[in-house]
This record gives structure tokens, C-alpha cells and sequence, in this order.
């Protein structure tokens, strides 16, 4: 039997839905596109996000949004997830809500948006990529790299991923913010937005 491309293309389509569904049903935090070359993990939810409000829809969401595009990525190009569980129904609930989401889970979400750079936004974040990809990070020479230092770029499983010290906080001190702004201008983006 001979499978087209676009019948391929819509399979693979299916089984990304099929991921994110089982992790939305299980307390996963995600939004945006979630075929965006970059994610953006918040570990250190706002009180509106707590509340169940969109993660990175307040001052820091529209930051990274105006950064990512100045830096060359395509608007829809944003994807965010938390490394803390929401509300699920108890059955599924991969942690409790307000809880940092098990290792595996994390991962398994990662690697279903699957991006080519990842930014960590706070130290919650990076302590979720460090826990659900110490295999991964055990294997880089350098140790700050390897411990996810903010500023520097670690290559894990064919991704960069990018480690900041509390975006939201630094939006409201001028030489932190400028910090940030260095940090995500050694991210750009792979190749050319579509």
C-alpha cells in the first residue's frame, strides 16, 4: 500500500493531537502553536495563570512575543508550557495542581511539541528540564552548560535550549531586562520563519 505525503503529513498531524489531548486531559499547561520551532517553559505561574487564565498572556507573554520577533521568529512561531500541573480530573492528574509536573510527563510534553530551541524562563523551569533530561545533560563536557547556566546555550537531544533567571521579574528592573534581551539574541532562529 502506498502512503502519500500529505496523508503522512496528516497521520503524524493526528498523533501530535492525540499527544496533547492526553496531556491536556492529565493537568499539562501548553498554549500557543503547538508546531512552533520554540517553547517557552514557565515554571512560576502568575496569580492569573493560577487561577487558570492562558499561560503568558500578561506583560511577560507580550515581552517574549515583541523579542522572538525582533530576533527573527514569525509570529505564530510561540508555544508556552508550564512545568507545573493544572486542573485535570483526579484520575488522570499527572500531579497535583500547582505541582511541579513529574519528570516523565514533562518530558513526554516536550518531546510531543517537539521544537528546535527551548527557553526555560525562570529557575523552576530549568530545575524540570534538568530532573527530565539528566541523561541527556550528564553528557555535555562543559558544566555550567551542562547545569543549564542562564545565558548559555546547551544542545540536548538536537535542541538548543536557553536558560533564563526569571523573565518576569527582571521586566521591571532596566538592566536585568537588557540581561534578558542579550540572553534571547543568542537564540535566533534556525533557519528563515515560513
Amino acid at each position: 500500500m502506498h502512503v502519500t505525503a500529505t496523508e503522512r503529513k496528516e497521520a503524524l498531524a493526528q498523533m501530535v493531537e492525540q499527544d496533547l489531548d492526553a496531556l491536556g486531559a492529565r493537568g499539562v499547561i501548553m498554549a500557543g502553536n503547538a508546531f512552533s520551532p520554540v517553547v517557552l517553559v514557565k515554571g512560576e505561574l502568575d496569580e492569573a495563570e493560577r487561577a487558570g487564565g492562558e499561560l503568558l498572556a500578561g506583560a511577560d507573554g507580550r515581552a517574549l512575543r515583541a523579542a522572538l520577533a525582533a530576533i527573527g521568529y514569525a509570529p505564530e512561531d510561540f508555544c508556552a508550557l508550564a512545568s507545573m500541573a493544572g486542573a485535570a480530573a483526579e484520575a488522570d492528574a499527572a500531579a497535583p495542581a500547582g505541582e511541579p509536573l513529574p519528570a516523565d510527563v514533562f518530558r513526554w510534553a516536550l518531546e510531543a511539541l517537539d521544537p528546535e530551541a527551548v527557553i526555560l524562563l525562570d529557575d523552576a523551569a530549568a530545575d524540570a528540564m534538568r530532573d527530565a533530561y539528566a541523561d541527556a545533560l550528564v553528557a555535555i563536557e562543559d558544566f555550567d552548560t551542562a547545569m543549564l547556566k542562564p545565558g548559555l546555550i546547551a544542545h540536548v537531544l538536537g535542541r538548543r535550549v536557553l536558560a533564563l533567571d526569571g523573565f518576569e521579574a527582571a521586566l521591571a528592573d532596566p538592566r536585568e531586562k537588557q540581561r534578558m534581551w542579550a540572553y534571547l539574541k543568542r537564540l535566533p532562529p534556525a533557519s528563515a520563519p515560513y
